[in-house]
């Protein structure tokens, strides 16, 4: 099992070297360390399946889907991984995926830690740097007084549309903290979202 993993992260590391800082290798180690967080108190999980969806899980974002030509499958199929495994790993992914809140249903457990390890490192003071971070590498504006949240949307609306990072809190951040499904998940989000309001009560004192 470590093996797998081990060669999974190696396969990895050259498709996430060419992300922007919002989504790079140092993105994948941070979910990976939320997703062993959630599993101890999840025993009955898979850990290889856990493992193997955290690392994966981002090859094949739509906002990245121009740099390279991996594909999940393939990156499984190097590594070994049976069909029953690889079938496992795949659902898990599909459902991690925020989409303008038009996620895909949670199938599994692994699933489900898969979800909310991604979703914690979207918020508090980690997720506050990466909206930034994503931001700027799209030459976004840091906030718009004039641009409204938008609070109804479909997938491809959210794709669309090149919102001011701040604007992106309203629209997704905020509300990730509801949308934890874990116990341990929940008592996570609950300190980054807090922080999450303070900052941006702190920045909206200085805008204005």
């Amino acid at each position: 099992m470590r093996e797998m993993v081990a060669r999974c992260r190696e396969l990895v590391e050259t498709i996430y070297i060419q992300y922007d800082a919002s989504h790079d290798l140092d993105h994948i180690d941070r979910v990976m360390k939320n997703a062993e967080k959630i599993l101890l108190k999840e025993p009955a999980a898979d850990k290889l399946v856990v493992q193997l969806a955290v690392l994966l899980h981002d090859i094949e974002d739509a906002k990245y889907e121009a740099m390279h030509e991996a594909t999940t499958n393939e990156m499984l199929d190097q590594i070994g991984a049976s069909a029953d495994l690889s079938a496992k790993v795949l659902s898990a992914i599909e459902s991690v995926s925020f989409n303008g809140g038009h996620a895909k249903e949670i199938t599994s457990i692994e699933g489900a830690i898969v979800r909310d390890a991604d979703r914690l490192d979207a918020i508090g003071a980690i997720g506050i740097a990466r909206a930034f971070a994503f931001g700027g590498a799209r030459g976004r504006k840091l906030y718009d007084l004039e641009e409204e949240a938008r609070r109804t949307m479909s997938a491809s609306e959210y794709r669309a549309k090149e919102t001011a990072s701040v604007t992106h809190f309203h629209e997704k951040l905020l509300l990730l903290k509801e949308l934890m499904v874990t116990t341990e998940g929940m008592r996570l989000a609950e300190e980054r979202h807090d922080f999450m309001v303070s900052f941006l009560k702190q920045l909206k004192n200085e805008i204005e």
